[in-house]
C-alpha cells in the first residue's frame, strides 16, 4: 500500500508540474522516477517515453502507466495513471469555471502569451536532452536527419517513421554499425 501511495504522489507531482505537454515533463520525470525513487534508469525512462509517444494516448499517461506497471503490477499502473491525471482534472475544472469570465482580460491574455514562450523553452530543453541520449553516433545521426527531412517535406504517418527506425536500429546493430 505504501508503494502505491508513493506512486500516486510521485506522478501527481509530475502531473501538477508538467506545463507544455509530454516533452516538458522529461526533467520532472527524471527527478521523480530515476533520481528520487529509482523506479527506472534514465535509459529505461527514455524507452518508456519513446514507447509512450508511439502508442495512442497522452504521453504522460502512457509513461506513468508503464512505470507504474513495472513497479507494482497492474494496480501500480492504474494508480500511477490516476496520479498523473488527477492534478490536471482539478486544475482544468477550476480554470474552466474561471477562464470564461476572464479570457478577454488583457492581463490574462498577456499571461498566456508569456506561458507559451516558457513552454517553448521547456520543450526545446527536452529536445536537447533527448538528442544527447538518442543521437550517439553517425548511424543515429543519419537516421535523425533522414526522418527530420522526410517529416519536414512529406506527410507521412509517425508510425511509419517509428517502425522504420526500429527496423533500422536492429539491422544496424546486427551488421555491427552500431554498438550492442
Amino acid at each position: 500500500m505504501k508503494l502505491l501511495w508513493q506512486l500516486f504522489l510521485a506522478f501527481a507531482r509530475v502531473g501538477v508540474m508538467t506545463f507544455g505537454g509530454g516533452y516538458a515533463m522529461i526533467p520532472i520525470l527524471e527527478r521523480e522516477i530515476v533520481d528520487r525513487h529509482g523506479w527506472a534508469t534514465e535509459e529505461e525512462l527514455m524507452d518508456y517515453y519513446a514507447v509512450g509517444q508511439c502508442t495512442p494516448g497522452v504521453i504522460a499517461v502512457n509513461t506513468a502507466t508503464f512505470i507504474g506497471y513495472k513497479t507494482a503490477g497492474t494496480l501500480g499502473g492504474i494508480v500511477a495513471t490516476l496520479g498523473v491525471v488527477f492534478p490536471s482534472v482539478v486544475i482544468i475544472t477550476v480554470i474552466a469555471g474561471i477562464l470564461t469570465s476572464f479570457a478577454e482580460v488583457p492581463a490574462v491574455k498577456s499571461a498566456f502569451a508569456g506561458i507559451r514562450v516558457c513552454v517553448c523553452v521547456l520543450i526545446f530543453n527536452a529536445v536537447l536532452k533527448l538528442w544527447k541520449k538518442a543521437v550517439v553516433d553517425k548511424a543515429t545521426l543519419v537516421l535523425f536527419l533522414g526522418v527530420f527531412l522526410l517529416s519536414a517535406f512529406f506527410s507521412v504517418s509517425p508510425v511509419v517513421f517509428v517502425v522504420f527506425c526500429a527496423a533500422a536500429g536492429i539491422l544496424l546493430t546486427r551488421w555491427g554499425v552500431r554498438g550492442k
